[in-house]
């Protein structure tokens, strides 16, 4: 047995028997799930605005906050440290590679690229877009490149750039999940993913398998990006695992904290507050419990006030509104309730990584059962992307 399916044993018994803390739908609840817990809810209740943004931003403060209330608290924050940072190969990249390259994009591709180890190999690079990884493969590590990509234009604009800087890429337009994208992948390759999106990594993965190719490097993204509607397991040991992933759980490794101005913060208070009073309302008028969703909003309508967006979102909804509303009550119990969902949301966030870390797990194991040697790690700091998971794999009879 691996040390990765140890690691995932551990981590899916502590998500399984914590699931009350961060399986649900905050949005769903009139008020907090965990009512019968009357003093956790009345400490949740207290924490005043820079205690929310302290937790928030510090895992482990909100830890140490929240370890009074959940047992295992500690265990999940000290599991997270067992994936640790990958080596680093420093490399040297002409001038001129990052032109139209967004700074961000810039500095995670570097980082990916110097935790890559030098196989000698060609490479595939899947989902490619105009090629930005590509570019940095061909000139560190002098080995072709096959860039796949669905958007005709990327790949026109890849190949141009490509070009001008005399490097040997080659783009293949195709769609990553149909049966002409089995062409690109060889024996003798290096695959490599940076944030290919839910079941397009996934697809990457199965058909690397299937060909037998050498090795393969991914960073894993957007997870709840799926066909299907539940998480589907890729590896055996985690098809048996208890837990069942809805997209909406699927969304939570993606939802960091981010310090935001005051500005933003306001217009997001209004929003999610008018959003939460209007389904108080439509519960009420239609005599229901279910939660009403309601498609994005235009900002500017936010400033005509609650009663406009009710309006609004009830002719979105064919909803019909009775007369005489006290809109001020029903804004003022949207308020209240986005007070609740943002305390249910910090205590979800202490559920945020092992869930991401769980989700990796599971295509790291898939991967050794077929016959991979792989190794798990964060290929930069969090600030350059909280998506800093990165899974190498090869295959010692080939490379």
């Amino acid at each position: 047995m691996s040390n990765y399916v140890e690691l995932f044993r551990r981590l899916d018994a502590l998500l399984v028997k914590n699931r009350q803390f961060w399986q649900f739908m905050p949005f769903v609840e009139r008020g907090f799930v965990w009512h019968q817990n009357l003093p956790f809810c009345q400490w949740l209740t207290a924490l005043d605005d820079n205690q929310l943004q302290l937790f928030g931003d510090d895992i482990h403060a909100l830890t140490a906050a929240l370890t009074p209330w959940i047992e295992d608290a500690e265990a999940l924050t000290q599991l997270v440290t067992e994936i640790q940072p990958l080596a680093r190969t420093k490399t040297s990249i002409p001038q001129g590679f990052e032109s139209g390259i967004p700074g961000r994009k810039w500095q995670q591709i570097i980082a990916f690229n110097e935790v890559l180890p030098p196989l000698g190999l060609p490479w595939l690079e899947w989902c490619a877009g105009k090629g930005y990884l590509g570019r940095i493969l061909a000139a560190s590590h002098q080995q072709p490149v096959t860039s796949l990509e669905w958007q005709s234009q990327l790949c026109i604009e890849g190949e141009q750039a490509a070009k001008q800087l005399g490097l040997a890429i080659n783009f293949i337009h195709a769609d990553a999940f149909c049966a002409d994208s089995d062409s690109a992948i060889t024996t003798h390759q290096h695959a490599v993913a940076l944030h290919a999106c839910g079941d397009l990594h996934v697809s990457l993965l199965q058909r690397v398998a299937a060909k037998k190719a050498a090795a393969v490097s991914i960073s894993p993204c957007c997870y709840h990006l799926i066909r299907q509607s539940h998480y589907q397991p890729m590896s055996t040991i985690v098809k048996k695992s208890t837990l069942v992933l809805s997209k909406h759980d699927l969304r939570l490794p993606l939802q960091e904290t981010v310090t935001a101005g005051n500005r933003v913060k306001q217009l997001r208070f209004v929003e999610v507050s008018f959003r939460l009073g209007f389904d108080l309302l439509q519960r009420e008028v239609s005599q229901t419990e279910t939660y009403l969703s309601v498609p994005n909003v235009q900002k500017a309508l936010l400033n005509q006030g609650f009663e406009a967006f009710c309006a609004w979102a009830a002719a979105r909804r064919s909803l019909q509104l009775p007369e005489n509303i006290d809109f001020d009550k029903w804004q003022r119990q949207g308020e209240k309730r986005f007070a609740i969902i943002e305390r249910m949301e910090l205590v979800r966030q202490l559920f945020r990584r092992p869930l991401e870390i769980w989700l990796a797990l599971d295509r790291v194991c898939f991967l050794e059962e077929q016959g991979y040697e792989v190794v798990l790690g964060t290929f930069c700091d969090k600030p350059i992307t909280p998506r800093n998971l990165l899974i190498h794999a090869e295959r010692r009879d080939i490379v």
